[in-house]
This record gives structure tokens, sequence and C-alpha cells, in this order.
């Protein structure tokens, strides 16, 4: 789960995007482009921050506790940035696992949906990469993962679809094999 990528480089960024503005006619020399260029690398190093953070980090918030019921945080806010157009795609993430003898502190969850999100994506891969993470960090005996987001890829482009959301999910261990476990823990989710 370590990622070894190298750091965003905002100089090639910067050089990338007056390339692109010269391509659509624009005046890289204009006042109010002048800087757009550096204000894109500013917003690719912090968008795309994640490639480089370990979400193991966000594993020092684990106590033991005897407690063998659903954890929950639901509506976690999130950006990411799809990896087929360089566009964001926002939306919500819910996160639940049954606890095998530790607990995750809640902010952790919401710093481990930020550091998958803050890569470049699909939305079915960082739903996929936060359960597993969770089913292999903190060994519950299950992990469930809802997302639901707007795609501007194709809200504000191709298609034209805004009010269109896409809703992907990843069950893992016990919410996977028992019906009515998983049916519990959806329910919660979507109250």
């Amino acid at each position: 789960m370590n990622r070894k990528t190298k750091k965003v480089d905002g100089q090639k960024i910067e050089k990338a995007v007056k390339d692109i503005l010269v391509a659509v006619g624009e005046d890289v020399a204009r006042e109010g482009l002048k800087r757009t260029p550096e204000r894109v690398a500013r917003m690719y190093v912090e968008l795309l921050g994640g490639m480089q953070e370990d979400p193991n980090k966000h594993l020092r918030g684990v106590f033991t506790e005897n407690y063998d019921e659903i954890v929950l945080l639901r509506d976690i806010p999130f950006y990411s940035i799809c990896e087929h157009h360089l566009m964001p795609f926002i939306g919500s993430a819910h996160v639940a696992y049954l606890p095998s003898g530790t607990v995750l502190g809640v902010s952790k969850l919401a710093r481990i949906v930020d550091c998958f999100a803050r890569r470049l994506q699909t939305q079915e891969r960082l739903t996929y990469q936060i359960a597993d993470f969770i089913m292999n960090s903190l060994k519950p005996q299950g992990a469930a993962v809802v997302l639901e987001a707007s795609h501007s890829c194709m809200t504000i482009r191709g298609i034209r679809k805004p009010g269109s959301a896409m809703v992907t999910s990843a069950l893992r261990g016990i919410f996977k094999r028992d019906p009515r476990t998983r049916s519990e823990v959806l329910t919660l989710m979507h109250k």
C-alpha cells in the first residue's frame, strides 16, 4: 500500500499550462493570465497531495476497545481528480466497519478517505482502496464503503447531465457474507 511516486513537479505543470493557454489562442502575458500557470501548478500539488501520502500514518489513532457493533462515519465530503479527463468528481463517502477488538479514531476515517481521494482516481478504484485498506490494517470483521459523487467530466462536458450521481460500493467480510448485516449497514448509511 505504501506508494513510492515522484513528487509533483510544479515547474513542469507551469510550462504545460502556458503551452495549453497558447494552444487555445490566449496571450500568456495578458494581465489576467500572467500568474495562472503558477496558480494551476499549486492547485495540482494540493489536489494530488495524496499521491505521496502513506495512509498507514493514520493508524496511530487505533485503540483497543471491546466493541462489537457497527462503527459508521457518514457523509464524509471528498473530492478527487478523474484520471480520464483530469476533471474533479465531488461527493460523500460513507465508511463503516465491524471491529474485532480495535477501533480507529473517528477523524482518521475521514483522513483515510482524503488520502486515497487526493490522487488521480476512478471512483470504483477509490471505493475499493478505502475498503481494502480498512480490512488489511484494522482486521475488522467487515468493512463497507459507499461513495456518491458527481463527475464534472459528465456534468459540464460530454453528455452534460448535471444533477446525476454515481454510486459505488465495496463490501468486505461479514458485510459481504451475511445478508442481515449487509442490510443493517446499508440502511444505517442512508438514514
